[in-house]
């Protein structure tokens, strides 16, 4: 079979298409044959590492992706062959990623997929909505696992709306009940956003985002998922009602925060890092429970219609597609591994 490996870290040259043996799932694995792999940045910053290191064995990049099941390792009950599946973190502790035409992956990593749902939303999945899931349900007195109404009442800011684990967020707490403000750096972006469902779009280049947000929620919001917690995190303590939760998902390499002590301290501030990759357990069966859930009810859609524009490549441009994450495209970038059966 056809799949992008790298043998060392470093740029994305490192990338090569390469024929590899296909392997059958071993107990409580399945075989799924790839038709879209999902590109995200911590892909290209996991195989640009801290520099030229060369790795044990070669690996093959990419967390999510979409396909059917081909084949069910011994013990593995619940799917069949031929059920079409979104993946998570397939690449997390193995050398097993989606930028391949064939990937064996433990079974709770194979997640069905509503027919009446596309791949590309599949391979969409995975990191950016888990991800904004947990954001989600950070609150101390939040829920452990969205579901219609289990936002309601409640206000969540999410800064940079038209990002992917931004896209999700909107979506998600709507879907949830929740009123969503979101902020954005651009007319192009803010478009976006409201085609995602945001009630309120500020662009912070323009507007006071304090006096914007607090023009919408007077009493402030209950919830920030933050991209940029260093740039913002002045106007999150404004804009947080007292004893609400900053989410911080995103940073640069070496990247730190400067926490304003006295003012978090005088509104019983919550701070909540996140790392899907390193939640609880529990925290990601909720997760993907609560994102499959909202995935039945039609509330994670991709596409420019829904504020995620698509960038396409095909599998042996997966070098081109890291780079177009790395370098800030706007929306979802993906990989044509397979035609759709």
């Amino acid at each position: 079979m056809k799949a992008i490996v790298y043998g060392e870290t470093g740029p994305s040259s490192v990338l090569q298409l390469r024929d590899k043996p296909l392997t059958d799932p071993g107990p409580g694995e399945v075989r799924v044959r790839l038709v879209v792999s999902g590109v995200n940045p911590t892909d290209w910053k996991s195989r640009a590492g801290s520099g030229t290191r060369r790795l044990d064995a070669a690996k093959v990049p990419n967390q999510d992706g979409a396909g059917v099941i081909d084949q069910l390792g011994p013990g593995s009950t619940g799917l069949s062959v031929g059920d079409r599946v979104w993946l998570w973190d397939v690449a997390w502790g193995s050398n097993e990623g989606t930028a391949q035409e064939y990937a064996v992956v433990p079974m709770h990593k194979a997640v069905p997929l509503p027919v009446a749902e596309s791949f590309d939303t599949g391979a969409s999945l995975g990191i950016p909505a888990l991800t904004a899931h947990r954001a989600l349900t950070s609150n101390e007195d939040g829920p452990d696992r969205l579901s219609p109404g289990a936002l309601a009442g409640r206000t969540v800011l999410v800064t940079g709306g038209a990002g992917a684990v931004g896209h999700a967020a909107i979506q998600l707490a709507r879907w949830a009940g929740a009123a969503v403000i979101t902020t954005v750096s651009g007319d192009r972006k803010a478009e976006l956003a409201h085609r995602a469902g945001a009630g309120k779009v500020i662009n912070y280049r323009k507007d006071d985002v304090v006096s914007a947000v607090h023009k919408e929620a007077p009493g402030g919001v209950d919830l920030i998922v933050d991209v940029n917690a260093p740039a913002n995190i002045g106007a999150d303590l404004h804009v947080l009602k007292p004893g609400g939760t900053i989410s911080i998902y995103a940073a640069n390499s070496g990247e730190s925060l400067t926490v304003p002590i006295r003012e978090s301290m005088t509104r019983n501030v919550r701070y909540q890092f996140i790392l899907t990759y390193t939640v609880t357990d529990e925290q990601k069966q909720n997760a993907v429970a609560g994102v499959s859930e909202a995935l039945a009810a039609g509330a994670l859609r991709v596409g420019e219609d829904h504020g995620l524009p698509l960038t396409r490549f095909a599998l042996e441009e997966t070098a081109a597609a890291h780079d177009a994450v790395e370098q800030g495209t706007v929306g979802k970038v993906l990989i044509d591994v397979a035609p759709a059966p």
